[in-house]
């Protein structure tokens, strides 16, 4: 089992920023994929951003780029979403998800993930 905490949300106003981190702990896996995920009132979860481990490579929704970074730090376990220029549609419960035996590039649908937080709150007001 592998259990995912995630902090960092909050509120902010428009055009602020917000770092939210992913722990994991439990079980390892030699090649795998941390993502973020959000889903907003009434709306289907959403991936946001993802990152492999062996490869670092890092993956993007086109609604963040270049306003989200996602990194990792393996020693500590850690994933974080660095959020810059924060717009009011990026309201959203923010999730952290694995999956543990990644294949090719990281899934953007959330059946493609094994592991999930509990989510954190991020507010942005106009």
């Amino acid at each position: 089992q592998v259990q995912l905490v995630e902090s960092g949300g909050g509120l902010v106003q428009a055009g602020g920023s917000l770092r939210l981190s992913c722990v994991a702990s439990g079980r390892t896996f030699s090649n795998y994929a941390m993502a973020w995920f959000r889903q907003a009132p009434g709306k289907e979860r959403e991936f946001v951003s993802a990152i492999t481990r062996n490869a670092r490579s890092t993956y993007y929704a086109d609604s963040v780029k270049g306003r989200f970074t996602i990194s990792g730090d393996n020693a500590k376990r850690t994933v974080y979403l660095q959020m810059n220029s924060l717009k009011p549609e990026d309201t959203a419960v923010y999730y952290c998800a694995v999956d543990k035996g990644l294949v090719g590039i990281p899934g953007i649908t959330p059946t493609t993930y094994d592991y999930w937080g509990q989510g954190t709150q991020v507010t942005v007001s106009s």
